[in-house]
């Protein structure tokens, strides 16, 4: 199958295909353990709900534009989040700059004391924290369960997104990654 994506990317660059587009398409192709949960898809711009950082100031992902950001939302009393959150941490580490950034959003009524605690225990201490107290922005891009990661390309749209936990920190999560932001 990999024969076929590859021959597909090289024909859509050769009769000039959008570069976001190919960029998907490589990324596509490199899929593999985890990140097989991960689907793309077409752009879609998010709505602009307001989110509140940790100090309570009113923040929005738009801040994030002009950078790929992978954007996780969770909760405090969610064992696969629990799970997943300190490779988000290794991979901000690894990736993170200006053209890169993992950004957490914790949904409904998570309080800023256990949001802490639970970093503490996680061990994480680069990533983005943001409060999505009322799920209104999580209701608004069909998040159901947790959790869930979108990925957002430099002009704030969602590109991808992975149900469930993954290993972001892992070979495959950082294929992928990178391949988008060729």
């Amino acid at each position: 199958m990999l024969p076929v994506r590859a021959a597909v990317l090289y024909t859509a660059l050769l009769f000039g295909a959008n570069p976001a587009a190919a960029d998907l398409a490589a990324a596509d192709a490199l899929r593999d353990g985890d990140m097989k949960k991960l689907n793309f898809a077409e752009a879609q711009e998010l709505p602009e709900i307001g989110l509140v950082g940790l100090d309570d100031s009113p923040r929005a992902l738009s801040e994030f534009r002009g950078k790929w950001t992978v954007v996780n939302f969770w909760a405090t009393w969610c064992p696969p989040c629990r799970h997943e959150m300190p490779s988000l941490g290794a991979l901000q580490q690894a990736l993170g700059g200006p053209e890169f950034e993992v950004v957490t959003v914790a949904t409904g009524r998570n309080a800023v004391p256990a949001i802490e605690e639970f970093f503490e225990e996680a061990g994480v201490t680069h990533l983005t924290a943001l409060r999505d107290p009322k799920s209104a922005l999580a209701r608004n891009v069909g998040i159901a369960g947790l959790p869930v990661t979108l990925i957002l390309n430099p002009e704030g749209a969602e590109v991808g997104r992975l149900i469930g936990d993954a290993d972001w920190n892992s070979a495959e999560a950082r294929a992928v990654l990178e391949a988008l932001m060729r």
